[in-house]
């Protein structure tokens, strides 16, 4: 074979090579679906703050929830709750181009647009979080939230609400509010929704509901935006000019540890840019009764660019919830990555902090 000729093959080789890889690559990718046929679902959304602050990610979202809402019947989805911070700005009028280009009644249009494709189809809680209150940032515990998520905008999470209690201004919404679940197999889940560093007051409230008797039987689960850090420590002291905040540690000993139903704890906020691990977080502890309480954090805000990027790279997270009652399967999903065949390879991500199991207690 002449040098010419031989360089040719070379060629022609490392060209299918490459061919062969990248099918070889979207070979590997496999739509989500259920391990169990009898198995149900939950989709965890992270915090969607960066995608409203800006024109361009809006539609990244939107793209989320559409995902969720084809996949409704497919992976038995059953509830859909957000970690919170569902806008940058709470009231912001005059955005700068670059920390955002929507003034807040965009964002705050965009999110409660993005929800739209689920209402009447399926529940969905969302968690309050610091950038929902305030201006910027949460300084007054003052929020637009009951104006684009009121209790009857969604019918299926209308159906599901049992206990309300008041705002910080005296209104009562879904800002603090627990929810009845119960799963294909009978089994009942209370979920509290609790705003950004919940107040004594709030605290209370969600206890007391959870020691009803009618109630006693239920798995409570608490949703709530700030809870664990990437450590997986319970969150102590946070510097933000609230008062009367309760944080990750003092909800644990305040409220899930003497609750002898609270099984699980979500939660988002953390984040560091384009470093998945430092979005999350998990750790299992025992409460009072001496049941197994599981607490995941997950957020992805700073994946896709940082703080200022694309809002996410679209990672939600889908937990199935196996029929043996007690198995809860979790992984992390992209449905950004998967529309297109260019990029499915990207759209798991398999690390053993993003996919993995747990155990509830019965």
């Amino acid at each position: 074979m002449s040098g010419s000729d031989s360089r040719r093959f070379i060629c022609a080789l490392f060209v299918f090579l490459c061919f062969a890889s990248a099918a070889a690559q979207q070979q590997k990718y496999t739509p989500p679906a259920l391990s169990d046929a009898a198995s149900w679902s939950v989709i965890l959304l992270p915090d969607p703050q960066t995608y409203q602050r800006y024109e361009r990610n809006q539609p990244l979202f939107e793209l989320m929830t559409a995902w969720i809402s084809e996949n409704i019947d497919p992976l038995n989805i059953k509830l859909v709750i957000c970690t919170g911070d569902l806008v940058q700005h709470n009231e912001m009028i005059n955005p700068d181009g670059i920390n955002a280009n929507q003034p807040s009644k965009q964002q705050w249009a965009a999110i409660a647009h993005a929800f739209n494709r689920l209402d009447s189809k399926v529940p969905y809680v969302l968690a309050a979080g610091n950038h929902d209150y305030g201006y910027d940032n949460i300084s007054v515990r003052r929020s637009n939230y009951n104006t684009y998520f009121p209790v009857d905008k969604n019918l299926k999470t209308q159906e599901i609400l049992r206990e309300v209690t008041l705002n910080a201004e005296g209104i009562p919404t879904m800002e603090n509010a627990a929810f009845e679940l119960v799963s294909p197999q009978g089994r009942k889940f209370l979920l509290f929704n609790l705003e950004f560093a919940p107040r004594d007051t709030v605290i209370a409230w969600a206890k007391n509901i959870a020691a009803r008797d009618q109630y006693k039987n239920h798995t409570g689960i608490v949703l709530t935006h700030s809870y664990l850090n990437a450590k997986g420590q319970q969150i102590e002291k946070e510097n933000y000019p609230v008062s009367d905040g309760n944080y990750g540690a003092a909800i644990w000993q305040k409220l899930v540890r003497p609750s002898s139903n609270i099984q699980l704890v979500f939660s988002g906020h953390i984040g560091s840019p384009d470093n998945a691990k430092e979005h999350v977080g998990f750790r299992t502890d025992k409460n009072a009764a001496g049941k197994k309480v599981n607490q995941m954090v997950f957020n992805a805000q700073a994946m896709g660019g940082g703080w200022s990027g694309n809002g996410g790279d679209g990672w939600l997270r889908i937990l199935e919830f196996l029929p043996d009652g007690r198995t809860v399967k979790v992984k992390t999903f992209s449905p950004f990555f998967a529309i297109s065949p260019t990029t499915q390879q990207f759209a798991w991500r398999t690390a053993p902090y993003d996919q993995f199991e747990f155990q509830m207690d019965e």
